[in-house]
C-alpha cells in the first residue's frame, strides 16, 4: 500500500478539526497552498511548537508552559475557592465574566459511558487531592448544561459531599444543552453569581 501524497496527508490532518469534513479540508489545503504558503508555514510552526511546548498545569490540569499555571500561581485569588469545568474555554469563558476570583480544575472531558469515557478519563482522582487539599471550602461544579454535563456534575457532587466540602452548581441561566464556551459571558456572570448548593 502506499503512502498518501503530501496533500493527501495535509486534508486528513485538517480533517482532524472539529466540524470539518472532507471538502472543507480539501479547500482548505488548497487555499494554504495555492494563496497562503507563509501562513501555512506559520501554522504548521505553531502546531510543532504548541504540542512540544504546552501541557497541563500540575495543579489544575489547564493548559500552560510551565509547570504550574499563571491562575494557580495568583496570591489574589480565592484559594478556598474551586470552580470545575469541562475545558480551558469554558475557565476562559468564566473568565471574561470577570466575577469569579477562585481557582479552576479543568477535567478535560465530561463522563460519557457510552464513550468509554469514565473517571480516569477526566482526572477525577487529582480533582479529589486538589479539593481535599485542606484549603478548598467550596467546590462549584460548572460542567456544561447536557445530559452528560449533568451526570459528571452529580458524579463529582455526590463524591466530594461525602469528603465533607460544600458543593454547588452554576445557576440555570446557562441553557440546557448549552455549552458555556458559547454562552454570553453576562449569563455566565449571572450563573456564577446565583449558584447553588447540590
Amino acid at each position: 500500500m502506499k503512502s498518501p501524497s503530501s496533500l493527501e496527508f495535509l486534508t486528513e490532518a485538517l480533517r482532524r478539526l472539529p466540524g470539518v469534513g472532507p471538502k472543507s479540508a480539501q479547500r482548505m489545503a488548497f487555499h494554504l497552498l495555492q494563496h497562503d504558503r507563509d501562513g501555512a508555514a506559520m501554522l504548521g510552526r505553531a502546531l510543532s511548537q504548541a504540542v512540544a511546548q504546552i501541557h497541563h498545569c500540575e495543579k489544575c490540569n489547564t493548559f500552560t508552559e510551565n509547570e504550574v499555571c499563571e491562575t494557580c500561581l495568583d496570591l489574589e485569588r480565592e484559594a478556598g475557592l474551586l470552580c470545575v469545568v469541562e475545558t480551558p474555554g469554558d475557565q476562559l469563558m468564566i473568565e471574561q465574566t470577570l466575577t469569579y476570583k477562585g481557582l479552576y480544575f479543568v477535567l478535560m472531558g465530561r463522563l460519557s459511558p457510552l464513550d468509554g469515557i469514565g473517571p480516569k478519563d477526566i482526572h477525577l482522582e487529582k480533582l479529589i487531592a486538589r479539593a481535599t487539599d485542606g484549603v478548598v471550602t467550596e467546590v462549584v461544579l460548572a460542567t456544561n448544561f447536557t445530559n452528560e454535563g449533568e451526570a459528571t456534575a452529580h458524579y463529582i457532587s455526590e463524591t466530594l459531599k461525602v469528603r465533607g466540602l460544600k458543593v454547588s452548581r452554576l445557576a440555570r441561566g446557562v441553557p440546557v444543552g448549552g455549552e458555556l464556551e458559547y454562552v454570553d459571558a453576562g449569563t455566565i456572570a449571572r450563573a456564577m453569581l446565583d449558584r447553588r448548593s447540590t
